[in-house]
């Protein structure tokens, strides 16, 4: 019962709420500080844009099985004893990445971020349903609250990351040891409290009419994915990943005596992929992108620039959903047009102040995707509990790791060569990686990019030039001149594959407009969107 010091339904309503904001921050961390020494990596290890890519992509495929399995036991097993294990994954996380020795990097880089995902995928299976269970007449307001800590982690990592990178020039296993710092916080906030059921756990519905809503439907999306990560992270082949995600789904068939699910479900989970892809995805090599556009200082204050916009738009949600009377899918469909927008616009930004226009146009609107896509699951699925909001989340993820970072790494890898395979064959012949990169495993897409050493080296030598032209006081365009006349050529390539990367992401947001414009219909034809409980959707 609620308490009337409380607007949630239990008394430490928002102890609990608070204590899932420190755990989301400090994985917004962890994500900023690896996305920040990504180019330390790339220069240490020699590894190509697509190598890098996929290693970000650990970060985003490991959460997918923590937030799932999360998400099946949290109401069987206590939300306590997830936190539990989570706190426990991320101080192992950090053991097995700060091993890394150039003789096992790729490997210990990309069990370390996977590991550490899993951590986060087990916290969000935690504070996703819980808040929702906290607060069910007002789930959009508090998830976004809730998901505040994402750009605020982020921040706080950025920020970090530029003191201690650019400023101090600390190493990056120094750097990357600091995520613990907030990990210890959130143990001691959620330590010792009492955390509800949700509705669906408290009507004593079972793990088979859970899944009912997601169905067959949602279970191919989600083996689907899942094959790809075998494929890919564990090296099955192609046979052997099918075959076992096809048992899974078998599985899903038994566990829900074949149940197709709800349509609308499926058609969420599918624009959840794209969300993951979009935001996570790019926000991943936002910092990279930019950098090479700009100083490496002027990227890292873009990223920190939109994960402000983002922090603050999402304690105000209640009020555009109240005040300005925008239902949720409406919001959606706004944010994904302004997503497309920014997006474009910053694929041709040529200074600062333009870049700063451009992505706050694309940071308002991702805003509000993650959580609100969590809320109107919630409000129309209810029999699912936890189970249908966990699943959305680790499909987000999961498309973030297999489909957005590798897809943007491999956009960059193509884009970036054919630029300078078309201004001079010779030089792309001598930069190019020594191994061809591809996308989804697709050999047809076969691409060469630039070699991440001979490219990194270009990259420090100019970043040094711009410190020195700053320094004195000049404009840090001038240090392009320090460069030779193919190390230009090279880098002016980097740039455009930089801007088409961009603007052939925007046809994300833009598909995900047209769908959204489609739900909004949809819902209108019955009346308009509202919250249902169990019984109201049993009827």
């Amino acid at each position: 019962m609620s308490n009337g010091n409380s607007p949630g339904a239990a008394p430490n309503a928002m102890r609990l709420l608070w204590a899932g904001f420190m755990a989301i921050l400090a994985a917004g961390v962890g994500f900023a500080i690896r996305g920040g020494i990504l180019d330390n990596w790339g220069t240490e290890f020699g590894f190509t844009a697509t190598q890098l890519g996929a290693i970000s992509g650990q970060g985003f495929t490991g959460f997918c099985f923590g937030i799932i399995i999360g998400g099946v036991v949290a109401d069987k097993i206590g939300y306590g004893k997830l936190v539990i294990a989570a706190f426990a994954l991320h101080c192992l996380s950090a053991f097995v990445t700060l091993t890394a020795t150039p003789s096992n990097a790729y490997n210990m880089l990309s069990w370390g971020t996977f590991i550490f995902a899993v951590a986060n995928g087990t916290l969000e299976a935690v504070a996703n349903p819980l808040v929702a269970t906290l607060f069910p007449k007002n789930r959009t307001h508090y998830l976004n609250i809730l998901h505040a800590s994402w750009p605020a982690g982020l921040i706080i990592g950025t920020a970090m990351g530029w003191v201690l990178d650019d400023k101090m020039h600390l190493h990056w296993k120094m750097q990357l040891g600091l995520f613990l710092l907030p990990t210890i916080l959130y143990g001691l906030m959620f330590l010792g409290q009492s955390m509800p059921k949700s509705e669906a756990s408290e009507k004593g519905v079972s793990l088979g009419e859970m899944f009912k809503d997601v169905g067959m439907l949602g279970a191919v999306i989600v083996c689907y994915l899942l094959s790809l990560f075998f494929a890919n992270a564990l090296g099955m082949s192609s046979q052997v990943s099918y075959g076992v995600a096809g048992a899974l789904l078998i599985a899903v068939g038994v566990m829900t005596k074949f149940s197709m699910g709800s349509f609308l479900l499926f058609v969420l989970f599918i624009t959840h992929a794209m969300v993951g892809a979009v935001e996570l995805g790019t926000d991943n090599w936002i910092q990279n992108i930019t950098g090479n556009l700009f100083t490496s200082e002027q990227g890292k204050f873009l990223f920190l620039w939109t994960s402000a916009i983002m922090f603050s738009l999402r304690f105000c949600a209640d009020f555009i959903e109240k005040k300005l009377k925008i239902s949720p899918v409406g919001l959606l469909l706004i944010c994904s047009v302004l997503a497309c927008i920014g997006l474009n616009l910053s694929s041709a930004i040529n200074s600062f102040g333009a870049a700063l226009a451009a992505l706050a146009v694309y940071a308002v609107g991702k805003t509000f995707f993650w959580p609100t896509m969590l809320a109107v699951a919630s409000d129309r699925f209810p029999r699912s509990g936890a189970v249908a909001i966990s699943i959305m989340g680790g499909i987000g993820m999961l498309s973030a790791g297999l489909i957005g970072g590798p897809g943007l790494g491999y956009g960059k890898d193509r884009f970036s060569g054919e630029e300078l395979q078309k201004s001079n064959a010779a030089l792309y012949e001598q930069y190019k990686a020594p191994k061809p990169s591809t996308f989804l495993g697709i050999n047809a897409l076969s691409t060469y990019g630039f070699d991440g050493a001979k490219f990194g080296a270009i990259g420090e030598k100019l970043a040094k030039a711009r410190d020195e032209v700053v320094k004195a006081g000049g404009d840090p365009v001038t240090a392009l001149q320090k460069l030779t006349p193919d190390e230009r050529t090279v880098h002016e390539a980097g740039i455009s594959g930089d801007r088409r990367t961009l603007k052939a992401d925007s046809f994300i947001p833009l598909t995900m407009a047209i769908i959204y414009l489609l739900i909004l219909l949809y819902f209108k034809s019955i009346g308009g969107y509202k919250t249902v409980h169990i019984d109201e959707q049993k009827a």
